[in-house]
């Protein structure tokens, strides 16, 4: 008898055991999963990176965040790319808690949307616009108009440094100038003292006896 319970309890021992196994299995596959759906997501739409819907409010971005945080976080997991997953995820939170950013966002997501509606000849009230093929339009629509806008931000953003680059060589040039200005002063004052003492001897030359002329003899 206390065979078959000790056979027993090491058969619920074994049970448990691989059970563990399998829940630990089945939270770092969570976690792969969760890493490979970050990195993939377009890293300039904050929400697709959170799996968030525009409009969420702060609240659910936070709680997402730390749910999201705590599952991929590299010290909790052996995937060489959740180091990479984790900064991307803090960078979308970061993005949406500000509010500048997530109104350029916000703006950028409804352009896509009403620019699908204006190609398509549809209208808001469209049913077209309540399906899942919308959907998937307006975000294939809105990762243009993302990679649009980071174009032209790029663009002003250079055109910005090319003129503080220009406006910075004319205040070298200005400070160059006065340099040099102020070193040929310099040097002019210290020759001064040479200057007046060759001027002095020069004055002292002149004021001289002056050669007498030949005397010419009478013509005839």
């Amino acid at each position: 008898m206390a065979s078959e319970e000790k056979d027993i309890k090491n058969l619920e021992k074994e049970d448990k055991d691989a059970l563990d196994v399998l829940a630990s299995e089945a939270k770092e596959f969570e976690k792969d999963a969760e890493i490979d759906r970050i990195l993939k997501a377009f890293r300039l739409d904050a929400y697709a990176v959170l799996d968030l819907n525009p409009g969420v409010p702060e609240s659910d971005i936070k709680m997402c965040y730390r749910k999201k945080s705590l599952l991929i976080h590299p010290d909790k997991t052996r995937n060489p790319q959740a180091p990479e997953a984790f900064d991307r995820l803090k960078k979308a939170q970061t993005e949406l808690m500000d509010e500048k950013h997530r109104e350029r966002l916000d703006e950028a997501i409804a352009d896509a949307r009403m620019l699908l509606i204006r190609e398509n000849k549809w209208t808001v009230d469209s049913p077209e616009l309540k399906t899942e093929e919308f959907a998937q339009k307006w975000r294939v629509k809105t990762t243009e108009v993302l990679i649009d806008n980071e174009q032209r931000r790029r663009r002003q953003v250079k055109a910005q440094m090319q003129e503080e680059g220009r406006e910075q060589k004319r205040q070298d040039e200005e400070i160059e100038e006065r340099k040099r200005k102020r070193q040929h002063e310099q040097d002019w004052e210290s020759t001064r003292d040479q200057r007046i003492d060759s001027w002095r001897q020069f004055q002292k030359g002149k004021g001289g006896p002056e050669k007498k002329k030949k005397k010419l003899k009478p013509i005839g």
